[in-house]
């Protein structure tokens, strides 16, 4: 009983589809997105309390929320960005759901994913979201600039579009450098530079990517966790991209299901969660190798990947785990939610132990 323990703290049964949780920064609050039956969109705000759920406040809008994210804002506003069935994306104070403070059309069709950055203290550099769609295309939007995005990925002139499904943030640290990383439903994984409006890698993973994670946005590039389609995650080395090797990858099996979701603890950046179709969450820890660099036969630098380690997992729900968010605030403290409608509050113990 010296390893961590996944406890089921509260679960809460709801009555409509949850399709991610995020928690309030500074606050024993997260707010849970989704859709109702009748096509109608979600929006409410829990209190964690006494061992309870509190339903503190909550919002129908006409469309179907399908993600979001505080990332790009500031610890004092606390504001929500959110991507919907009808491919607008909007920015919420919660403390106001009446209206969006900011919303635009940006896509042609759902928003799947959505990331922020350059928010919450966290970082350098303007303050950005980025939205994939089902309509092929990545963009990124400053919220201080109306209707415009201030990058677009999208494909080419006769290029298939591919369901983009993911979007992650990474090597914000300073306040220039900046990359998105996309992944789509034929397995594809893009990585933008978005200093140079580049494609800096691509490579493919020959399964619809679920999910994409840096372990740090903040920070320059250190791991990637991609997460896919036939129970595999890879988990790739970003400090050293080979010119054509590109990066070291490790790539294991998990749940025996999808693996639907990754989530890097916000207090050590070596540890991970994973979420599976069969409602099964586990906790890896990833452990560097002696050296994470070597050298090819030409003497050009390359990767060394290292190794993953099981150290918990339990089962929670017989359906997918679809979101799952660690608390910035307090160490272990974490909200998934599932497909039988269901909102769980867990607490990881002695996450210390570790190291």
């Amino acid at each position: 009983m010296d390893k961590p323990q996944i406890i089921l703290h509260v679960q809460k049964s709801l009555n409509y589809t949850i399709f991610d949780a995020k928690w309030i920064p500074c606050s024993a609050k997260f707010v849970t997105l989704g859709n109702y039956a009748r096509g109608s969109g979600a929006l409410q705000i829990y209190e964690v309390s006494h061992g309870d759920l509190k339903l503190i406040k909550e919002a129908e809008k006409s469309k179907a929320f399908k993600c979001g994210t505080f990332g790009a804002s500031s610890l004092q506003q606390r504001y929500l960005a959110t991507g919907d069935f009808d491919g607008k994306m909007a920015i919420w104070n919660l403390e106001a759901l009446e209206a969006p403070v900011y919303s635009v059309k940006g896509h042609k069709e759902i928003i799947n994913c959505i990331d922020g950055v350059g928010g919450l203290g966290i970082g350098e550099g303007a303050p950005e979201i980025v939205t994939g769609s089902r309509d092929g295309s990545v963009k990124v939007w400053d919220p201080r600039q109306k209707n415009d995005p201030v990058a677009t990925m999208e494909p080419g002139e006769g290029e298939t579009k591919r369901d983009c499904w993911t979007v992650a943030f990474g090597n914000a640290y300073t306040p220039h450098e900046r990359c998105v990383c996309a992944g789509y439903d034929n397995g594809d994984i893009k990585l933008f530079d978005l200093k140079t409006m580049s494609l800096r890698w691509e490579t493919n993973v020959k399964n619809g990517v679920c999910d994409l994670e840096f372990d740090r946005k903040d920070i320059n590039m250190n791991k990637l966790v991609a997460t896919t389609l036939e129970s595999k995650f890879h988990v790739y080395d970003t400090r050293t991209q080979h010119p054509t090797k590109g990066f070291a990858c490790l790539t294991e099996k998990a749940h025996k299901s999808t693996v639907w979701a990754v989530k890097h603890l916000p207090q050590n950046r070596d540890i991970f969660m994973t979420c599976g179709g069969n409602g099964t969450v586990n906790l890896w820890k990833y452990n560097y190798p002696v050296s994470r660099v070597a050298k090819d036969s030409d003497e050009v630098e390359m990767g060394v990947p290292g190794t993953v380690q099981l150290v918990q997992n339990t089962v929670l729900s017989t359906q997918p785990i679809s979101s799952f968010d660690w608390s910035p605030d307090k160490e272990g403290l974490s909200v998934c939610t599932s497909f039988d409608q269901m909102l769980r509050v867990c607490i990881v113990t002695k996450l210390k132990t570790l190291g």
